[in-house]
């Protein structure tokens, strides 16, 4: 079987057409769809129905896309493990992060390695869906408060305590039980504990004024003085820093842990390697 044409299958299958493998690789999309057309007349099979908007794996080409993915990628990191016994990380390294943290942190994080190893290419996706390394084609995911997986391996790169802010002059009665709050349209109604300098714990329930779908534009509410939000630190410390939002107390619940994690069924090459040294050093 043609190593290259199975490769290009499995793109095709992978991101859903010939167009999209097509920009994901760099490869031309007629080639793709030689190779692939090469792959079925060797085998005998039909593995895609092509229509005209869509495209659809046939039993055939399912069955083979999960039974090869896999080795392609282990194949891939053999040799990624030859090549990075050379002293530079070279090739393309797919990051996954959360949309708050890929804003806040990972810009600079990225400048300095993209300085640092101009010979890898940097790609990073900023989501908040929980992306699978191996099935979505990342060398590295990071995720907030990650569930234990045995296929996933990797390394705690930062903590974060989550924080009670408000615009200037937001005040809180000695005797208030609730707050007017900015909060996630997703979010439930639990009610807030909070720590405060003092290291009393008071609790709070939120009457929100603002239901917003992303803590971003919580963040920018709360600058316009809509109310208090229980925002990530990290998201909201440069504000503080900056005077622009006032801290009213810490979360008292444990803090959030910030994991990078990658494939257990993948070696660990130099290119990763060397960005998780970067991102535990500077996050």
């Amino acid at each position: 079987m043609d190593l290259t044409a199975l490769a290009d299958f499995n793109a095709v299958a992978l991101h859903g057409g010939f167009g999209p493998a097509a920009r994901n690789t760099g490869r031309p999309k007629a080639t793709l769809s030689r190779r692939v057309a090469e792959l079925e007349q060797s085998l005998g099979v039909r593995l895609i129905e092509r229509g005209s908007r869509m495209l659809r794996l046939t039993e055939e080409g399912r069955a083979l896309h999960e039974r090869t993915r896999g080795l392609l990628a282990d194949i891939d990191d053999a040799a990624e493990a030859i090549r990075s016994r050379a002293p530079v990380p070279r090739g393309r390294l797919r990051v996954s992060a959360p949309i708050v943290f890929a804003h806040v942190v990972l810009p600079r994080i990225a400048s300095r390695f993209a300085s640092a190893y101009p010979q890898v290419e940097l790609e990073i996706v900023s989501e908040d869906r929980v992306a699978d390394p191996v099935q979505d084609g990342y060398d590295l995911v990071i995720r907030i408060n990650p569930d234990a997986d045995e296929l996933l391996v990797g390394r705690r790169i930062a903590t974060d305590r989550r924080v009670l802010v408000a615009a200037r002059g937001f005040t809180i009665d000695d005797n208030a039980s609730s707050l007017p709050a900015v909060v996630l349209a997703r979010a439930d109604s639990a009610a807030w504990r909070i720590q405060g300098d003092d290291g009393r714990e008071r609790t709070f329930t939120p009457e929100p004024v603002l239901r917003l779908s992303s803590l971003l534009m919580a963040r920018e509410a709360v600058l316009e003085g809509a109310g208090a939000a229980l925002l990530p630190g990290l998201l909201v410390e440069p504000e503080i820093a900056a005077g622009r939002l006032v801290a009213l107390g810490l979360d008292a619940g444990p803090p959030v842990e910030i994991w990078a994690l990658y494939s257990s069924r993948r070696l660990l090459s130099a290119k990763v390697r060397a960005f998780l040294d970067m991102l535990q050093s500077a996050a």
